[in-house]
């Protein structure tokens, strides 16, 4: 049954597009911090080993060993990227003159 084999890769796809919804925003909110910043080097580099470290450990800790599961989670974290970027799309053209 193809149901078997696809509902345990329902939970590594889930957690793939938190992992990613939060790797994008942060992108997003340290983009939005940095042009601001008395520092901006530092808060560009900080973000991103919080963001990368994060990303890699959960990966690890969601997919282990089995390659399917790596690829469900790339897949949810791929999904993330896309579904942030055309919101913040639909955001810019919804508040442009």
């Amino acid at each position: 049954m193809m149901t078997n084999s696809v509902l345990p890769l329902a939970m590594p796809m889930a957690a793939g597009f938190l992992l990613g919804a939060v790797f994008f925003v942060g992108l997003w909110w340290t983009v939005q911090r940095g042009t601001r910043s008395r520092r901006p080097g530092l808060l560009f580099f900080s973000s991103l080993l919080v963001r990368v470290s994060m990303t890699v450990m959960g990966f690890c800790l969601v997919a282990a060993d089995e390659w399917r599961r790596w690829l469900a989670c790339s897949l949810g974290f791929l999904l993330a990227r896309y579904l942030i970027q055309w919101r913040l799309r639909s955001m810019e053209t919804a508040h442009a003159p």
